[in-house]
């Protein structure tokens, strides 16, 4: 890559010295804007996020998150932050997990917001397009229970019964509202809900 470029920064907190020599990577690349995809679980145990909601992690997953996003944020360069709520698409997501016999992540928790994979990219690339700095949640329109989706897919795919236990602790749930940065990039959801980014999803992987 050369110097002076835009760099999409989309690898999670490394444990060390990886992140060190990450970061030492991306100061030799001297970028002059990085578009960084971080988490929501920046929030914590927040039940309702939107642009204004402060960030309390509560996790060392959120709180390595939240240093990768400040080392970002204060270095020479412009950047903005795309703080992703769950991802899914082609190849991962509840879908997948309940189709290859796995407890879905999140079963038994409240309401949790997600974002098409496609969604997340088109941000991304309107985010390198665009001199908007800051740090954002981004997600669908759409938040809804791990337990509706699976029983969703589940019917579907034709499985009677699927085993709800063993995917970890359950947690309260988050609720996105993304309609600020969605608004300032010029972003419309391609996928607004599940109910239409899954069956999409489906369709790809039947093409792969």
């Amino acid at each position: 890559m050369p110097r002076q470029a835009i760099l999409a920064h989309l690898i999670p907190p490394l444990p060390e010295p990886g992140n060190a020599a990450l970061h030492e990577m991306i100061e030799a690349l001297e970028p002059r804007r990085v578009v960084y995809v971080s988490s929501t679980g920046v929030y914590g145990d927040q039940l309702n996020v939107d642009a204004t909601t402060t960030v309390q992690p509560t996790d060392e997953r959120g709180r390595k998150r939240l240093e990768e996003e400040r080392w970002i944020t204060s270095q020479r360069w412009s950047s903005l932050v795309l703080r992703a709520a769950a991802i899914y698409g082609p190849g991962r997501g509840v879908h997948v997990a309940l189709r290859e016999g796995k407890v879905p992540r999140g079963i038994g928790s409240g309401m949790v917001s997600r974002i098409h994979v496609e969604d997340l990219a088109a941000l991304i690339d309107a985010g390198i397009h665009s001199d908007l700095e800051g740090a954002w949640p981004v997600a669908d329109d759409d938040p809804c229970s791990t337990d509706a989706i699976a029983d969703w897919c589940a019917e579907r795919f034709g499985i009677v019964d699927f085993v709800r236990s063993g995917a970890g602790p359950s947690i309260p749930g988050r609720k996105v509202d993304s309609t600020m940065i969605r608004a300032k990039l010029g972003v419309n959801l391609q996928y607004p809900s599940w109910r239409t980014g899954i069956p999409a999803s489906l369709q790809e992987e039947e093409k792969s």
